[in-house]
C-alpha cells in the first residue's frame, strides 16, 4: 500500500479533498499502481513546530 505523508497548514474540507485527489492522480500516473491503493495522510503542522534554514517558521512569517 503506498503512503504519502503531507505536513502542511490546515485546510478546509473542500481544498483536503482536491489535495488527496490529486496527490493520488499524480502518483498513480507516475508509478502506473492504481489510484485504490494509496492511502494520503495529511498532517497539520503549527508554525511554531516548523523550522526552515535553521530558523523557526513562525519567526520567518512575523518578520515579513
Amino acid at each position: 500500500m503506498p503512503t504519502i505523508f503531507f505536513y502542511g497548514p490546515e485546510l478546509e474540507r473542500d481544498k483536503k479533498k482536491e489535495l488527496i485527489s490529486s496527490f493520488t492522480k499524480k502518483a498513480s500516473e507516475l508509478t502506473g499502481i492504481d489510484e485504490s491503493a494509496f492511502v494520503v495522510y495529511l498532517r497539520k503542522s503549527e508554525h511554531e513546530n516548523v523550522g526552515v534554514g535553521g530558523e523557526l517558521l513562525a519567526d520567518m512569517i512575523k518578520d515579513q
